[in-house]
């Protein structure tokens, strides 16, 4: 029985996948979309998401804190500077996971895993477009009351 055993271990030991994840973090915050087995992608999604978290408050005890586990200065700075300012508004979800298929040499399931707000061909309309409230047809009268309206008018014009 796995109860309480919510961690992939991804066949690797702790320092080993702990370090192949901040390397995949670093990666994808650089290129802003990576390749990898669906597996690793999960698991990566784990692990980015809480410091995207983090970056959008940019204090010093947030960036020593994605320091620790990211280990690369430039990548923590890009974090903080430019993926940071995308993702503001957003409540969370900030990567998206696309299964790809199968690789050829061993057959293992393959994904692309990419910051959500840094896709041009999703996001080509909705970036400009703000949200508006909608609201009930119940109560207005807007359009039995324009048609009056313009009946007053054109009796005036016939008077």
């Amino acid at each position: 029985m796995r109860h309480g055993k919510k961690v992939n271990h991804l066949g690797r030991k702790t320092a080993h996948r702990k370090s192949m994840l901040a390397n995949m973090a670093c990666s994808l915050i650089e290129h802003k979309r990576i390749n990898t087995t669906v597996a690793k992608a999960k698991a990566l999604k784990q692990f980015v998401e809480p410091m995207i978290t983090k970056s959008k408050t940019d204090t010093t005890h947030n960036r020593r804190i994605v320091y620790a586990r990211l280990r690369q200065k430039e990548a923590v700075a890009e974090l903080f500077r430019d993926v940071a300012t995308k993702v503001g508004d957003r409540p969370g979800g900030y990567t998206r996971i696309i299964k790809l298929g199968n690789r050829l040499g061993d057959n293992a399931d393959m994904a692309m895993i990419e910051l959500v707000d840094f896709n041009e061909i999703y996001n080509a309309g909705k970036g400009t477009k703000k949200k508006t409230t909608r609201r009930s047809r119940r109560g207005s009268t807007a359009k039995p009351a324009a048609a009056p309206a313009a009946e007053t008018k054109a009796t005036k014009e016939e008077e």
